[in-house]
């Protein structure tokens, strides 16, 4: 029975957890909810990864390149140049779908008891440009910004080319020591995934129920469709095209995207999605700038959220939208959710802004608070997904990728 145990993956554990929350957070909803405490010291427990990791993986990857920072620049522009025609291929399939099977059509919202979010302030270019630059990098650090750690990793790891000599190779030596203790780090706090993936699908169903599943069901499952469509067609089409093993890829990013999934936090499954994929065959110095990034500019499954959330609003009030309302709607999300990813419960925030700005009930977006949670779960798991997808594509446009095998 132990030698059973002991081959049993990572994967088929964490899948064993999520059955085993949902299975005590109906049969013994108070003991569900009392399982919080575990969930919140896993995600406590990943969220201390992510700024040395980043940090250390950029620094090392950007001064690697020492005179030859052209590749940096180029990187960068066309991991932007990337993550905007998806992102907008995302939207797409938003307003195709939402269109085609209309899920907010019959929807009462006088019954709605959940408060929404208020949007309080209204997110421009200026204040995303804003975000960017930290006043002070420990201040991001401990408030985990990620954009803001890898700005300012990478203006160090660009300062750290121009020195020359003994200090640059200790500062070169220590942050790539750093980065391998890290992923030691990461590969320790995995084990407890199971646990507390468990527990926090143990208090989600605890604290909400089985019937979440059934309010609001044609959103959730529109949502669900709308995002099964744009995996098949935009981001399959895109590893056949780009080559990108599909069989090594799905073991990769399998078990980042069900940490994903169960625990609805992108920054849960950031340092494992970053060791996996480096494993698949992708340099290092492209998953530190790529995959981080990503999470900021790339977050493919939220966009495609808002894009459905948005029209159902507008379907439940009773409010008809053009075409040009609807294209100019959509652009406005594309905008506005760049920048937020670190904020908890953002796209309910970005909704709401968007839906005030369209002159739509913002007490409508309260019906989508609802039943948020459900949905965050899947947006978040393509989330990761789609980023490590962009890591991979950018390593074959710069003709690094390396599968295991050819290296050998």
């Amino acid at each position: 029975m132990w030698s059973f145990l002991k081959r049993r993956t990572l994967t088929q554990w964490i899948l064993v957890g999520m059955v085993a929350g949902v299975v005590l957070g109906w049969a013994a909803p108070e003991v569900g909810q009392s399982l919080q405490p575990l969930s919140t010291l896993f995600l406590r427990a990943i969220k201390s990864i992510i700024v040395p990791l980043v940090f250390a993986t950029l620094v090392v990857g950007i001064s690697g390149h020492g005179d030859d920072l052209r590749k940096v620049g180029r990187l960068a522009v066309r991991a932007v140049i990337y993550f905007e025609v998806v992102t907008t291929l995302a939207l797409v399939v938003s307003l195709v779908m939402v269109n085609a099977l209309r899920p907010g059509v019959g929807v009462a919202l006088g019954g709605a008891a959940a408060a929404a979010p208020a949007a309080e302030a209204k997110t421009t270019l200026a204040t995303i440009l804003q975000h960017i630059v930290p006043q002070s990098f420990f201040e991001a650090a401990a408030a985990n910004e990620v954009l803001q750690v890898v700005f300012w990793s990478i203006l160090f790891g660009l300062a750290l080319t121009q020195v020359r000599g003994r200090p640059r190779e200790v500062v070169v030596e220590f942050c790539g020591g750093l980065a391998e203790v890290m992923f030691k780090f990461t590969a320790i706090v995995m084990k407890f995934a199971p646990i507390g993936v468990g527990a926090a699908l143990a208090f989600t169903v605890g604290h909400g129920g089985l019937r979440v599943l059934a309010s609001l069901g044609a959103l959730i499952l529109t949502l669900y469709a709308a995002l099964a469509v744009f995996v098949l067609a935009v981001l399959l089409p895109v590893i056949l095209l780009t080559r990108v093993p599909l069989a090594a890829f799905v073991r990769a990013i399998k078990e980042p995207a069900l940490i994903a999934f169960s625990t609805a936090s992108s920054e849960a499954a950031l340092p494992l999605a970053m060791e996996r994929i480096e494993q698949m065959g992708v340099p290092r110095r492209i998953v530190a700038f790529v995959i981080p990034v990503g999470y900021t500019f790339n977050l493919d499954g939220s966009t495609l959220y808002l894009g459905v959330a948005s029209i159902f609003v507008a379907q439940a009030a009773g409010v008809h939208l053009g075409l040009g309302q609807q294209l100019l709607m959509m652009l406005t999300l594309m905008l506005t959710s760049k920048g937020v990813a670190g904020v908890p419960r953002a796209a309910i925030v970005i909704l709401a802004a968007t839906v005030a700005q369209f002159n739509l009930p913002v007490e409508a977006v309260a019906v989508v608070f609802g039943v948020d949670q459900l949905m965050d779960m899947a947006r978040t798991a393509i989330n990761v997904v789609g980023n490590g997808l962009a890591a991979c594509v950018m390593a074959r446009w710069e003709g690094e990728f390396v599968p295991p095998e050819a290296s050998v």
